[in-house]
């Protein structure tokens, strides 16, 4: 049980209409830096704490940069928002800027990833290479988000609580009509227990048959009940991607890929990739994505190397005036490995 300041905060953040995962993560870090400050009210700090609590994430924590703006963030709603003590310009030591390339696995690891897989988690890692999805924007559609006669998928209230259209292969269209009458069947029989599906927000109140018609019904159902966050009622709720995480990891192991460190989002990453690859354009693939900015898209383009697209390696040049015949090869000796 939170304390009653932090569920005031939980409270005034529902009422803004925040995503649960952003309340989560804000919370997490308004109780850090509570606990950093000795338990003290954060009515008794200022920036002067909060600019000794951000320098300590980076030099002691040595947290990623995204993960000190997050803490930022969260510090910034609390004063400006809640208390109403606006905390102004602060500076503060900034953790390094880390720039790393995303993993990108090759159309046959993909191809060797997916054929490892079966059923349900088969058809969710297709939906993450094949339409560009993350994995919460895979498990939280809905039968009423697949489009086939334009084969679109429609992704409600993405990453930055964006809605926005993307591609559907159409080779999944068999598959997915499968889920969907699999989705609706469930819901049907929960109905018959007045149990309907987790609606988002209060939109229980506002559509209150909304839950047990089809169109609402999960393609990835989970396989229990679960007790509503806003109205406190037993519904159903959308697969937990646990389940896919783990189901992948296998998969991965299995597909003998062990040089390369995959995830959900690796699948992401690889239908960006080639797609750019194939000759999209890269603000279609900015808009399938969903990225505010075409800088995040370009991100893309050093994985691919077009970046320095024409150049060529001096090693390659060294090759042209000199035959391979009259560089010396090295010699393996064994006391090269001795210890």
């Amino acid at each position: 049980m939170a304390s009653p300041f932090l569920e005031s905060v939980r409270a005034q953040m529902r009422a803004r209409g925040y995503s649960l995962r952003t309340e989560k993560g804000y919370l997490t870090w308004i109780k850090r830096f509570i606990y950093f400050n000795n338990k003290r009210h954060p009515r008794e700090c200022g920036p002067d704490e909060i600019k000794a609590f951000l320098s300590w994430l980076a030099n002691e924590k040595h947290v990623a940069v995204n993960t000190q703006k997050t803490a930022l963030n969260a510090l910034a709603f609390l004063y400006n928002k809640i208390l109403d003590q606006p905390i102004g310009d602060i500076e503060f030591d900034l953790a390094n800027k880390q720039r790393h390339l995303p993993v990108v696995l090759s159309p046959n690891e993909i191809g060797a990833v997916i054929a490892a897989l079966a059923g349900r988690e088969q058809l969710i890692a297709q939906l993450l290479y094949g339409s560009g999805l993350r994995i919460t924007e895979a498990l939280r559609l809905r039968v009423q988000d697949i489009n086939f006669d334009r084969m679109t998928i429609t992704v409600h209230n993405g990453k930055g609580n964006k809605d926005r259209v993307t591609l559907l292969c159409p080779e999944l269209r068999d598959a997915l009509e499968h889920q969907m009458r699999l989705g609706v069947a469930i819901q049907a029989k929960d109905a018959e227990k007045g149990i309907g599906t987790s609606l988002p927000h209060a939109l229980h109140r506002k559509l209150p048959k909304a839950d047990r018609s089809p169109q609402w019904a999960f393609l990835f159902p989970s396989t229990s009940y679960c007790t509503h966050p806003y109205g406190g009622h037993v519904c159903r709720h959308h697969l937990h991607d646990s389940v896919m995480r783990k189901a992948l990891k296998i998969a991965v192991r299995d597909a003998g890929i062990w040089q390369k460190r995959v995830t959900c989002h690796t699948l992401r990453h690889s239908f960006a990739t080639h797609m750019l690859l194939g000759g999209a354009d890269i603000r279609t693939v900015q808009e399938l994505l969903g990225h505010s900015d075409v800088k995040t898209t370009q991100i893309y383009t050093h994985v691919i190397g077009d970046h320095f697209a024409g150049s060529a390696s001096p090693l390659s040049q060294l090759f042209a005036l000199i035959p391979l015949a009259k560089i010396d090869k090295i010699e393996e000796t064994p006391a090269t490995y001795v210890a």
